[in-house]
C-alpha cells in the first residue's frame, strides 16, 4: 500500500506547495500561481483520501462481524490504487466514447451494440452518468427484429471516466454462431472503438478553427426504422474539411446546444489529431515501436467453437463471456491501466 503510493513524498510535496502559496509575489505571475493552487488541491485530496484510508485500516480489527467492513475497505484500496496509476493529463476528467461498426453488415452492426450495452453496464457498475450524443442505425431484420448500429457517440461523466476508458480504443473482435445466418455459419465481426478526453475552454483556445473551415449541416434525429425522436432539423453534423473528421449530436433539442456538444467533439478529435502528429515525429527520432498485437486489434471475445475474452496486450483471459459482455471488464481495464507504456 505505502509503496504504491508514496505518502511521506506526498506530504513533503504538499507542504513545498503550501510554502509556495505564502510567498509575497504569488501572484505576480497569474498563470503559475493557478497552476501551482490546482496542483496543490490534487495533491491535498490525494493525502487526505489516503489517511482516511489508513485510519479506516487502523480501526479495523480480526473479528468475524467485521467482514463485510473488510471487504468494503479492499475495494476501496483497490480503486485509490488503480487511481495512483492513473496521473496522466486528461485521465480524471470525463470521456466521450465512440464505436463504429466494421465490415460485415448486420453481424458487425449487432456485435458494435453488444460493445455499448457492455460498457454501459460497466459504466452503470462504476457510478458514472451516461448520455447518447448521436446513434446511427444499420439494417432490420435481424433476430427478435433487433436493429444493429453502425456508428454511436457516448459521453461519459464522472471523475477519471477518460483514465479506465483511454486504453479500450482500439479494435475488438468477435467470433460466434452468426444469428443472421440460416445456415448458422460461424462469422467473424470487428467494431473500432474510439476514446477522447474531456477537453477544457483552455485546451480549446490552443485549437484554431477557422469559420471557412467548417460545413455544418442539420437534420432530423431519428431513431430504429425511421422513428423521428425530433420533427425540426435540430441535429447538427460538423466537417472539418482540413482534417475531414466528421461529428455529430442529435441528443438535445435545441439546434444550438448540439451544435454546442459536436462542437467539443471536434475539439477533442483535433487535439487528439495534433498529439497523434507529435507522437509520430518522436517516433521518427527515437525508432519505431513494436506492437506485440496484430494490427490494432486489441481484444478477442470468442463464443464458438469454445468461450473465450482474451486481450491481446496483456493477455489476460477469461471463459466467462457472459459477464464479460454484461460489463464485468475490470479484470482487462485494471491490468492496462498497471501496463508501463
Amino acid at each position: 500500500m505505502r509503496t504504491v503510493f508514496d505518502l511521506a513524498q506526498k506530504e513533503k510535496t504538499l507542504k513545498k506547495l503550501e510554502k509556495k502559496t505564502q510567498e509575497l509575489d504569488f501572484w505576480k505571475d497569474k498563470e503559475k500561481a493557478i497552476k501551482i493552487n490546482q496542483e496543490l488541491s490534487q495533491v491535498k485530496e490525494e493525502v487526505e483520501s489516503f489517511q482516511k484510508l489508513k485510519k479506516e485500516l487502523d480501526n479495523l480489527i480480526d473479528d468475524k462481524e467485521l467482514k463485510q467492513e473488510v471487504r468494503t475497505f479492499e475495494k476501496k484500496l483497490k480503486q485509490k490504487e488503480n487511481q495512483v496509476f492513473l496521473s496522466g493529463k486528461y485521465d480524471k476528467k470525463g470521456a466521450v466514447l465512440s464505436i463504429f461498426a466494421g465490415a460485415g453488415g448486420r453481424d458487425s452492426q449487432d456485435w458494435a451494440t453488444m460493445l455499448l450495452r457492455m460498457y454501459e453496464r460497466y459504466c452503470q457498475k462504476k457510478g458514472y452518468k451516461t448520455k447518447m450524443l448521436h446513434q446511427s442505425f444499420g439494417e432490420g431484420g435481424g433476430p427478435e427484429g433487433r436493429i444493429g448500429l453502425k456508428s454511436v457517440t457516448m459521453e461519459i461523466q464522472g471523475k477519471f471516466a477518460f483514465g479506465y476508458f483511454k486504453r479500450e480504443t482500439g479494435v475488438h473482435r468477435l467470433v460466434r454462431i452468426s444469428p443472421f445466418s440460416p445456415q448458422k455459419l460461424r462469422h467473424t465481426s470487428f467494431a473500432q472503438v474510439e476514446v477522447l478526453p474531456e477537453i477544457s475552454n483552455q485546451e480549446e483556445l490552443e485549437i484554431k478553427i477557422k469559420p471557412e473551415d467548417l460545413r455544418i449541416d442539420t437534420f432530423r434525429s431519428s431513431g430504429p426504422g425511421g422513428q423521428y425522436v425530433n420533427k425540426r432539423d435540430s441535429a447538427v453534423r460538423i466537417t472539418h474539411l482540413p482534417s475531414s473528421i466528421v461529428v455529430s449530436c442529435q441528443s438535445e433539442r435545441l439546434q444550438g446546444l448540439n451544435r454546442q456538444k459536436a462542437m467539443k467533439i471536434l475539439m477533442a478529435k483535433l487535439y487528439q489529431l495534433k498529439k497523434q502528429e507529435k507522437e509520430k515525429e518522436l517516433k521518427k527520432i527515437k525508432g519505431k515501436k513494436v506492437d506485440a498485437s496484430w494490427g490494432n486489434q486489441i481484444r478477442s471475445y470468442v463464443l464458438h467453437p469454445y468461450q473465450m475474452v482474451k486481450d491481446l496486450r496483456t493477455n489476460i483471459e477469461t471463459s466467462n463471456v457472459e459477464a464479460v459482455l454484461d460489463g464485468e471488464i475490470d479484470n482487462f481495464i485494471e491490468a492496462e491501466i498497471k501496463t508501463i507504456n
